[in-house]
């Protein structure tokens, strides 16, 4: 009788296991975001590390024309990007080029897929997934 394997407690194994699968890959797929598109002290376009003020004191003296957490590279590229739109821009930079306002255009495009996706009814039910499930201390 010892032999005799209890069917329930496979399926139970199963689906503890599944579950398991299921609450890692939640994990992961908020933490991904949230390293990957979230850290106030590296470049958000070219992902070199941010000197300078913490988070909370840089959106002071932020330049209000800048939308994103730029190095002073990307920030300055940015702005040409956006000069360059309204017809302007700096005839001596020859290499801002329609290839490299389609790649501009196109990054700015993913951030906002990317913003969209965060505000979304499931990413927001995935956070609150966590909140609720936080162990208490």
């Amino acid at each position: 009788m010892a032999d005799i394997i209890s069917i329930d407690e496979k399926l139970d194994l199963a689906k503890e296991k599944k579950a398991e699968l299921i609450r890692k890959r939640k994990v992961l797929a908020v933490q991904k975001v949230f390293q990957c598109t979230h850290c106030a002290f590296k470049c958000e376009k070219c992902g070199t590390q941010i000197d300078g003020e913490p988070p909370a004191k840089q959106s002071q003296g932020r330049d209000l024309r800048v939308p994103y957490n730029f190095c002073e590279a990307c920030k300055q590229e940015y702005l040409d990007y956006i000069e360059k739109l309204r017809g302007g821009g700096d005839s001596d930079c020859y290499w801002h080029n329609d290839a490299w306002l389609d790649a501009w255009k196109r990054w700015i495009d993913y951030q906002g897929s990317v913003d969209r996706y965060l505000k979304s009814k499931e990413f927001i039910q995935l956070l609150q997934e966590f909140k609720q499930n936080r162990p208490k201390k």
